[in-house]
């Protein structure tokens, strides 16, 4: 499966160059802690302070069971405590939500 995500960055050239940095460098529990959720490709990009991820993973994965995963992994709590001195969420995100799903509206077959 394929998901595409949304998330905006606070509009500060420093914090978003700290962010960056940090993800040049992300911890390795945090990487474990994708791989064994059943991700197993994530990319981000990012123009201005919007972020888009898009994440391949296996059959297994859910959002749920990540969700279960992380909130008793401590690494992975520390790590979106600190992401989130440089996080915002989107508009439209719900409340303590921070990335949002995409909708797909085109695919060129």
């Amino acid at each position: 499966m394929r998901y595409c995500l949304a998330l905006d960055l606070i509009d500060d050239a420093q914090l978003i160059a700290e962010y960056e940095e940090y993800h040049q460098h992300v911890w390795p529990e945090i990487i474990e802690s994708i791989k064994t959720s059943g991700i197993n490709q994530l990319e981000i990009y990012r123009t201005g302070n919007r972020l888009f991820m898009i994440m391949e993973t296996d059959k297994n994965f859910s959002f749920e069971k990540k969700n279960i995963m992380d909130a008793t992994n401590e690494k992975v709590i520390e790590w979106e405590q600190l992401m989130w001195k440089y996080q915002q969420a989107l508009p439209t995100a719900k409340h303590g939500e921070k990335w949002v799903m995409m909708k797909k509206i085109f695919e060129l077959d």
